[in-house]
């Protein structure tokens, strides 16, 4: 198997599949009533808007316009916003608003692959018993309940009636741990409730099916306790479809945490896309989903690196 070009034929789809999602967004833009122009600066005087219009290329139709915004992506301009009267370059927003994104996520994923993973073995080493059909039955109710209906419920209980927690706000890490993680915790559990159902669905399966192998038997059949043959001879090549799913909502978190950023006001990227949205700052809402893509591009690889590296088996289906 050569790797590198597995690797390069990845990034090429991903990068079209980029290209054509962004293009579809400019298309958009121009279908909204009014002028492109005024909607970015609707407060702008007339000879501001035609300044504006010649900075992004709106002159230049729909492709001429998409052209310089994916130049000015691919050299570092990401844009600017324009509201106010003035502008402000998306790049400091990306910088401001990513790392806080990316920590509710790494969060969310921590906690459910903590809880999924023992739960996933357990519920396979017992299929079928009291144990199982109770966490079947509660992961079921689980993965059933959206995430902003969660969000709300939780946020009722543990914020507004019992006072735990507050509702709404963040704090960085740097600036007092503590009230970072208690700020943390309803967004983190809204999203790894359901992350932790599917994550043991996904890793129950996976484990019935390791458990029938005959090099598992024979593992068990030589004295080995069960724990070392659960977590040492059925978990790695069980693993599998947990990691790729892990990876692949890693990208897809960071659009999904939109309607979570934003009923728990967390300055992240969902909630500035969201703002980008409500405010018709198409240039920015372009960079921003662009950068969500781009996220499904870089998991979508590393998971097929990780995968290679604890399955040798995948490399054979690709050869």
């Amino acid at each position: 198997m050569n790797l590198f070009r597995e690797i390069f034929k990845r990034l090429v789809g991903m990068s079209v599949v980029v290209v054509i999602a962004t293009f579809l967004l400019s298309c958009l833009m121009w279908l909204l009533p009014g002028d492109p122009a005024s909607l970015l600066a609707p407060s702008a005087p007339a000879g501001a808007i035609e300044v504006i219009r010649k900075q992004v290329g709106l002159d230049r139709g729909v492709f001429g316009y998409y052209w310089q915004w994916l130049s000015g992506m691919l050299t570092g301009d990401f844009g600017k916003y324009y509201l106010g009267g003035g502008t402000r370059e998306v790049t400091e927003v990306i910088l401001r608003t990513l790392p806080v994104s990316i920590q509710l996520i790494v969060y969310a994923q921590v906690v459910a692959l903590t809880f999924s993973i023992p739960l996933g073995l357990i519920s396979a080493y017992k299929e079928n018993s009291k144990f199982d059909r109770i966490v079947s039955n509660v992961l079921f109710t689980m993965v059933s309940f959206p995430g902003f209906a969660l969000a709300l419920i939780l946020s009722l209980i543990f914020a507004v009636q019992l006072g735990w927690v507050d509702p709404i706000g963040y704090i960085s890490p740097t600036e007092n741990l503590g009230q970072h993680f208690k700020l943390m915790i309803l967004p983190v559990a809204s999203l790894a409730v359901g992350l932790t159902s599917s994550y043991t669905r996904l890793l129950r399966t996976d484990v019935i099916a390791t458990l029938k192998e005959d090099y598992v038997t024979m593992a068990a059949s030589k004295g080995i306790s069960n724990t070392r043959v659960l977590f040492k001879h059925v978990f790695r090549p069980s693993s599998t479809t947990l990691l790729t799913s892990a990876a692949l909502n890693m990208g897809g978190l960071i659009g999904g945490t939109i309607i979570i950023e934003t009923i728990f006001v967390i300055p992240g990227i969902g909630y500035e896309i969201f703002y980008s949205i409500g405010a018709r700052q198409v240039i920015a809402m372009q960079t921003l989903i662009a950068l969500v893509s781009f996220a499904y591009v870089f998991f979508n690889t590393s998971i097929d690196l990780i995968t290679t590296i604890i399955d040798p088996r995948t490399r054979e289906r690709r050869v």
